[in-house]
């Protein structure tokens, strides 16, 4: 593929993990730090051999952020955003994403050292993000987690997940 070239067999797919938690204040979504361009993101990653996508979204979460929890297995929806890709092309993808209720992070995890992760209240989260759908998907998740919140994976955790836990201020 030349350099610049964007592929004809559009769009390839990415499965996503939105991460979030009742907060001390409300309801809580993180984001983690990419890692060339610093930009505040969800965990995302390719679709993975042997794994359904909800449990590729979830295992991008583990990986990036450190993130245990209950993923729902059907996507809260889509977003597109343009991939550069390591021979210098970009290629539009779409994102499903999955709902993850965060029970715990661990003190360490695989990407720890190539991002960060910071907890935001719902709506400072869309702001954060550049894309116009993914900034929309993460506003409706937070109208359905106050309307249905029967509808989000529920997890009843022994050792509920602190609140005050923030591995890093921002990218």
């Amino acid at each position: 593929m030349k350099k610049g070239f964007i592929s004809a067999d559009l769009p390839r797919v990415q499965y996503a993990a939105l991460p979030f938690r009742d907060g001390p204040n409300g309801l809580e979504v993180m984001l983690v730090s990419s890692r060339e361009t610093r930009r505040w993101v969800l965990p995302k990653g390719w679709p993975m051999k042997k794994r359904k996508p909800h449990g590729a979204a979830a295992r991008e979460a583990l990986e990036e952020a450190g993130l245990h929890g209950k993923v729902a297995k059907e996507p809260l929806g889509d977003y597109h955003y343009m991939k550069r890709l390591k021979n210098g092309a970009s290629t539009l993808v779409r994102v499903s994403v999955f709902p993850l209720r965060v029970q715990k992070q661990r003190g360490e995890w695989l990407e720890k050292d190539q991002r960060v992760t910071r907890w935001f209240p719902v709506t400072e989260a869309s702001e954060l993000v550049h894309e116009p759908e993914l900034q929309a998907l993460i506003l409706s998740f937070g109208v359905l987690a106050r309307e249905h919140p029967e509808a989000l994976p529920n997890n009843k955790p022994e050792d509920p997940f602190p609140p005050s836990i923030d591995a890093g201020k921002g990218p």
